[in-house]
């Protein structure tokens, strides 16, 4: 920084310059190179600053015993790949009877199987649809075998166990109907307390599974 004689002339070649002109009066002046300079400096800053907190940000973490999958936690960089494929899962695990709590007094079991069935179908139609290059990224690997982990050892197990044991006994009951009201009906199935426990265990999985879901797609 420099102050100038009275004469109120410069040399030009000061980054920045402060005039004192005759009548005492001052002036400042900045160069165009100081300019830029300053520009790109706030700009790296910038730039610096994003970096650091998009690396703190975008860390998340999945534990797999919230889903009854084992204790593996899953740590994650999501990208929007990523946040796709969540936000298309809770999108299906919200308008179904998946990832919503079930009230086995009132929602009726074939419905609920009808909607578990068509839930497994179209996850794994999502995950068939993604890209080879997206599924090389780490991050999306690791939400890929999630979901497959969650459809065939959080869902696939109930559905193997109960499912075709409950259609085949309800299905004979409706046949020798007595106009009793299906969620009456279904009460009457021999091991009508084991099956609604396991259902509501895996319900509640999902629905933590749901939960996390959403997180991922908000962070």
């Amino acid at each position: 920084m420099v102050a100038t004689p009275p004469s109120g002339s410069s040399t030009g070649s000061e980054l920045i310059s402060i005039v004192l002109s005759q009548d005492w009066s001052l002036s400042a002046h900045v160069s165009p190179v100081a300019i830029l300079a300053l520009s790109a400096l706030v700009f790296f800053v910038w730039l610096a600053v994003r970096f650091y907190f998009r690396q703190r940000l975008t860390n998340f973490e999945i534990d797999s015993a919230e889903f009854g999958l084992g204790d593996q936690r899953i740590l994650l960089k999501p990208n929007e790949t990523d946040r796709q494929i969540a936000y298309s899962i809770w999108v299906e695990l919200s308008t179904r009877k998946i990832g919503l709590p079930i009230d086995v007094d009132d929602d009726i079991i074939a419905e609920i199987y009808d909607s578990w069935y068509a839930f497994f179908s179209v996850t794994r139609e999502l995950i068939k649809d993604i890209p080879v290059s997206k599924v090389r990224n780490d991050s999306t690997s690791k939400i890929i075998n999630l979901s497959v982990e969650v459809l065939n050892e959080g869902l696939r197990p109930h559905l193997t166990k109960w499912q075709a044991r409950y259609r085949h006994w309800y299905e004979k009951q409706l046949d020798k109907s007595d106009d009793v009201d299906p969620q009456s009906l279904q009460k009457r199935f021999p091991a009508y307390d084991a099956l609604t426990s396991d259902m509501l265990e895996v319900n509640k999985r999902l629905i933590k599974y749901r939960q996390k879901m959403i997180d991922l797609v908000k962070k």
